[in-house]
């Protein structure tokens, strides 16, 4: 695993050199401005939908409108650091951060939920909650996370913390996909349905690490692009 090394090339044009990949700092300012555009964009023109969606949500089951977990986001650490350096204690594997979410499962009485995988027919999942899942629109709130620098549009799922920490220790480079922002959407998201196994997993981040060698501006709005007939066919969702 290689070290982070900064090439300079001009006051706008370093580069860093990361698990062999080389990005200029250009780029990922350009892929920022995409990110808080398309999340800006993205939360005016649903604000109709998501209204009408959190009165139902309401009106059909007892509990808030959202949903709030923990879930695991971008390591900025140094590969090679261990725990205890670089102003961290404990190496989680990326920065904890609170995703929102539409609520689709009833409300639990007292006792939160066990960090799990999402299933098929979840017997916890509403009515209303169904609909949501089917088309992925119980992810419209995490636009709010885009705009706060938390996740991107695009990128890796981000995985509860539980659930990640014994991940990373089953599977071979799970934690390289850290290394980007996590994303609403992603080119394993809309390749492959939910997961539901360690061998979903894998499949995944065969995809993921593909995208961390390729992502770039235009890759980021061919996925956003394709990710509109996924929502619209219901593909891999439950």
């Amino acid at each position: 695993m290689t070290s982070v090394r900064i090439v300079a090339r001009g006051p706008h044009a370093a580069r860093v050199r990361h698990y062999g990949l080389e990005q200029r700092y250009p780029s990922e300012l350009g892929r920022r401005a995409l990110n808080v555009a398309v999340a800006a964009t993205g939360l005016v023109l649903t604000a109709p939908l998501m209204a009408v969606l959190a009165v139902l949500i309401k009106l059909t089951s007892r509990g808030s409108v959202f949903y709030t977990q923990t879930r695991i986001g971008l390591d900025r650490r140094r590969p090679g650091v261990p725990a205890g350096n670089n102003r961290r204690f404990q190496n989680h594997g990326g920065k904890p951060f609170t995703i929102y979410k539409f609520r689709t499962m009833a409300a639990h009485n007292g006792h939160a939920p066990r960090e799990v995988w999402a299933l098929s027919d979840d017997p916890r999942v509403t009515r209303v909650g169904r609909i949501l899942r089917k088309y992925r629109l119980d992810e419209l709130p995490q636009l709010i996370n885009v705009l706060r620098g938390e996740m991107n549009v695009v990128g890796p799922r981000p995985e509860q913390p539980t659930i990640f920490a014994r991940l990373r220790e089953e599977i071979e480079r799970y934690e390289e996909r850290q290394r980007v922002h996590p994303g609403i959407t992603g080119w394993a998201q809309i390749n492959q349905h939910y997961d539901s196994s360690v061998d979903d997993v894998r499949r995944k981040l065969t995809y993921d690490l593909e995208y961390v060698n390729r992502r770039s501006t235009l890759e980021d709005l061919r996925i956003m692009l394709r990710t509109l007939p996924v929502m619209i066919g219901k593909k891999g969702a439950w």
